[in-house]
């Protein structure tokens, strides 16, 4: 009966897990590449800064505390990707899934923050 709880552990943790493999290659590319080119702002301090921004909204979603500030965090990063996608003609619907699983893995781990009072 102990295996019961252990793999619903599991499966509360386990979209936030995912959301690592996108986000941290993300700002490790900001951080370690930061003069880009094709990026519509070519400025390096601009990709450091937002290579910044997603490892501490990532640490901060990461954070039973702080969730709601690093899925803001998140989401404030991510909404402008999806603009940008969608002014060059990028296809923008994985950046989209991607916005909308990590707003369900803050539902998944704590669903009384979305719960009417």
């Amino acid at each position: 009966m102990k295996a019961k709880p252990i793999l619903i552990s599991i499966l509360i943790y386990l979209p936030s897990v995912l959301l690592a493999v996108f986000y941290v290659p993300t700002a490790l590319d900001k951080l370690l590449d930061p003069h880009q080119t094709g990026k519509i702002v070519q400025s390096s301090a601009v990709m450091l800064t937002a290579g910044i921004f997603i490892l501490t909204g990532l640490a901060l979603f990461y954070y039973h505390k702080t969730m709601l500030w690093g899925v803001t965090m998140l989401s404030l990063y991510m909404l402008p990707v999806i603009g940008i996608h969608l002014y060059k003609g990028k296809p923008a619907e994985v950046l989209m899934l991607i916005l909308m699983s990590t707003v369900f893995a803050i539902y998944i781990r704590k669903p009384e923050v979305f719960a009417k009072n």
